[in-house]
C-alpha cells in the first residue's frame, strides 16, 4: 500500500515533485555550452522567455524528423530586411520545410537580397522627410533604397513579358518563375531560389499588398497601353494548390513566424477541410495541425489574430487538441532573437551540419 500524504496543520498535502514526475529546472552553465544546441537545450531548463525557446526546439525537431508530417513555414514582418533571410534557406536545403505562406513584401524584400542588392542601417539623424526625397524608405531601423524596388520590377517585368497569356496567374507560380530566374542568373542563396530548387512552393495571400503586387498592376497598364492581352490573375489556384496539398498529407506541422494573413490562411485549412465533409461535398477525416510553433511578441490581450493562442484555433478545429496528441510550443519574443537559436540548435541535432564545419 502506498504511503498516505498527510494533511498539515492548515490542511495542505505537501507532494514530492519527483514523485509527481514534475521536471526539474536547473541553472544554466555556460561553461558547458560549446554548441548552440547545448545553449538552447540549457535555456529549455531554466524560465520565461529562454524556456519558451526550449521547448520550441524540441517541436520544431520533432517535426523534423517525423518523416510523415508536412511542415508548413508561414511568414511576416520584416524578416528579410532584418536579415532572416539564410535562415529560411536553410529550413528549406534541410528538409524541415515542405511549404511557405507569406506576405508578399517579405518576398519582394528578398528578391533584393537575392539578386546581390543590400539594405541599409538606418541613420536617426536624417528624418523621415528626408529619406523620402532621398529615395530611402525606412523598415523600423532599416533602409530599403528605391532603386532596388525599380530593379524588383525589372526582374518582374522580364518574367512577365515572357508569361503565357493563356495561364493564369497566381502567387506560387509566379513565385515560382521567380525562383527559376534566380536559379539561372543568380549565384547567391534567396529564399525563393531555394523554394525553387528544393520544390517547396511559395504562397502569398494578400499578393496586392506587396510591391511584387504593385508591380503585377503596373504591368497591366503597360500591357494595356500596348494593346497585348492582359494576365488574369486568380487567388483561389492558390488556396486550391495549398488545400489538396495539405489533404494530401498524413501528418500535419506549421512554424509560425509573426502572424496576420499568412498564419490565418495557413491555418483555416482545418475549417475547410471540415466544412468538404459536414456540408457534403467530400467524405473526409478531419485534418488538423499536429504540431505548432508560433514565435510572435503579440500578446493575447491586445485582441488581434497574432496573438490568439493555438488553444483558442483547437476550438475551430484548426489542430488536434493536447490530449488527442497535438504538441505546440508559443515563444513571445522577437523573430530575430529566437528563430537563429531555434533553427540553429534543430538544424545541429539532425546533423545538417556540424558546428565545427560553421565558419
Amino acid at each position: 500500500m502506498p504511503k498516505q500524504r498527510k494533511k498539515t496543520v492548515t490542511g495542505r498535502v505537501l507532494h514530492d515533485p519527483v514523485k509527481d514526475k514534475l521536471r526539474p529546472m536547473f541553472p544554466l552553465d555556460l561553461s558547458k555550452c560549446a554548441t548552440v544546441d547545448e545553449l538552447v537545450r540549457g535555456m529549455g531548463n531554466t524560465a520565461f522567455t529562454g524556456r519558451q525557446i526550449g521547448d520550441a526546439a524540441e517541436i520544431v525537431e520533432m517535426m523534423a524528423r517525423d518523416k510523415d508530417c508536412f511542415v508548413v513555414m508561414t511568414l511576416s514582418g520584416a524578416l528579410t530586411v532584418a536579415k532572416m533571410g539564410l535562415v529560411f534557406c536553410d529550413l528549406i536545403e534541410s528538409g524541415v520545410v515542405n511549404a511557405i505562406v507569406s506576405t508578399g513584401a517579405l518576398m519582394a524584400h528578398g528578391l533584393v537580397e537575392a539578386t546581390g542588392l543590400s539594405h541599409f542601417r538606418y541613420n536617426p539623424a536624417m528624418d523621415d522627410k528626408e529619406l523620402f526625397e532621398a529615395g530611402y524608405n525606412r523598415v523600423y531601423d532599416s533602409l530599403e533604397p528605391e532603386t532596388n524596388l525599380d530593379h524588383v520590377e525589372d526582374v518582374m517585368d522580364e518574367i512577365l513579358n515572357n508569361w503565357d497569356a493563356e495561364e493564369v496567374v497566381c502567387s506560387w507560380k509566379l513565385h515560382r518563375k521567380i525562383g527559376e530566374y534566380l536559379h539561372k542568373g543568380f549565384p547567391g542563396r534567396g529564399i525563393l531560389k531555394s523554394a525553387y530548387e528544393h520544390n517547396v512552393p511559395v504562397f502569398v495571400p494578400a499578393f496586392s499588398d506587396s510591391e511584387l503586387g504593385i508591380d503585377f498592376a503596373l504591368h497591366k497598364i503597360a500591357r494595356q497601353d500596348a494593346k497585348r492581352p492582359l494576365l488574369r490573375f486568380d487567388p483561389f489556384e492558390d488556396f486550391e494548390k495549398f488545400a489538396n496539398t495539405m489533404l494530401a498529407t498524413k501528418r500535419m506541422g506549421i512554424f509560425t513566424i509573426g502572424g496576420g494573413v499568412p498564419r490565418n490562411w495557413s491555418q483555416q485549412f482545418g475549417v475547410y477541410a471540415e466544412l468538404l465533409a459536414r456540408r457534403g461535398y467530400r467524405k473526409l477525416p478531419l485534418k488538423r495541425y499536429n504540431y505548432g510553433v508560433r514565435i510572435c511578441p503579440e500578446p493575447v490581450h491586445w485582441g488581434g489574430l497574432s496573438g490568439s493562442t493555438y488553444t483558442e484555433a483547437v476550438s475551430w478545429g484548426k489542430f488536434v487538441p493536447p490530449e488527442e496528441g497535438g504538441r505546440f510550443a508559443e515563444v513571445f519574443d522577437d523573430a530575430t532573437v529566437a528563430l537563429p537559436l531555434i533553427v540553429r540548435a534543430v538544424l545541429e541535432r539532425i546533423g545538417y551540419y556540424k558546428h565545427e564545419n560553421c565558419k
